[in-house]
C-alpha cells in the first residue's frame, strides 16, 4: 500500500492529465541495431515516459544497459498514457505481428486508478499472456507489477496488488514486484503531479527493471547462439566438411 501525503491527493489531477489513452509511435531501430531481436515494452504513461523526452524514459535506459551488455536487442517502448489493461489488450496483436523475442507486460496502474474491476484487470493481463503464448516461437513474458493508493480500501488494495504475483506463478513468469519501488511517494523523485516519475525516477525504474529483465535476456540470447550453431553444424555436416562452401573446416 501507498501511503505518501501528496499521491492520494493528486491521483485524480495525475488521471485528468493522461486519461485520454494517447501515445507516440515507437521510433524505428537505429541502423546499429537493425536485426536484432525485440524486446517489447507494453504499458502506460510511466512506460511511455509521460512529461519527459522518450529518451529518458525507462525503456530507453535500459536499451543502454543492453548495450553494455553486449546483448542483441533492441528495445521498444510500446507505452501508452492512460491506457488500461483493456486498452493494452486491444493493442496487443497489432504489436506481436512482429513477434518480440521478449515481452515486458507493464499495466493496471489506470485500471487502479479508476478503481475498475480487479477480476477484469486479472483477465485482460491474462488474455495478452495467452497472446503471446500463442505465438511461435513464442516470446519470454516479464511481468511488471504495480500498487494501489491507500484510499481505495483495504479488500480492494489486496486483490489488485495479490493479481501480480498470482499471475507470474501460475504462467511461471519472472515478476518485477513493484515498477515505483523506491520512486512512489518520493517528491524529489516525482514530477509536480506526484505520480509520474522525473528522469531521475525514471533512471530507478530502470535499475529495478533490469534486475529482473536482464537474466531473461541473457537466457534468450544464449538460447539463440547455441541455435545458431546448430544451425552451423547441420550445414557443414558431420564430417566437418562446409557444404555450403565445399572446404574443410579445420578446428
Amino acid at each position: 500500500m501507498i501511503s505518501r501525503r501528496g499521491w492520494v491527493a493528486l491521483a485524480l489531477v495525475a488521471f485528468a492529465a493522461c486519461g485520454r489513452e494517447t501515445g507516440k509511435a515507437a521510433a524505428p531501430p537505429s541502423e546499429s541495431r537493425a536485426g536484432r531481436a525485440r524486446v517489447v515494452f507494453l504499458g502506460t504513461s510511466l512506460t511511455a515516459g509521460y512529461g519527459l523526452d522518450g529518451l529518458e524514459a525507462y525503456p530507453a535506459l535500459i536499451q543502454r544497459k543492453i548495450d553494455a551488455a553486449g546483448l542483441p536487442f533492441e528495445a521498444v517502448n510500446a507505452g501508452v498514457s492512460g491506457e488500461t489493461s483493456a486498452g493494452a489488450l486491444r493493442r496487443i496483436d497489432w504489436l506481436l505481428k512482429d513477434p518480440p523475442a521478449v515481452l515486458v507486460i507493464e499495466t493496471g496502474a489506470n485500471d487502479g486508478l479508476r478503481g475498475q474491476d480487479v477480476d477484469s484487470l486479472e483477465a485482460n493481463i491474462q488474455a495478452i499472456i495467452d497472446r503471446a503464448n500463442g505465438l511461435t516461437p513464442r516470446p519470454r513474458v516479464v511481468l511488471v507489477g504495480m500498487r494501489m493508493l491507500s484510499n481505495y480500501g483495504a479488500e480492494y488494495i489486496r486483490r489488485f496488488e495479490d493479481v501480480y504475483p498470482e499471475l507470474a506463478q501460475r504462467n511461471r513468469l519472472p515478476l518485477v514486484p513493484f515498477l515505483l519501488e523506491g520512486v512512489a511517494g518520493v517528491d524529489s523523485l516525482n514530477q509536480p503531479d506526484q505520480i509520474h516519475p522525473t528522469a531521475a525516477g525514471q533512471r530507478l525504474l530502470a535499475e529495478t527493471v533490469w534486475r529482473t529483465l536482464e537474466p531473461v535476456l541473457e537466457s534468450d540470447a544464449s538460447g539463440r547462439s547455441a541455435v545458431r550453431e546448430g544451425e552451423n553444424l547441420r550445414e557443414r555436416g558431420d564430417s566437418g566438411v562446409d557444404l555450403s562452401r565445399g572446404v574443410v573446416v579445420v578446428g
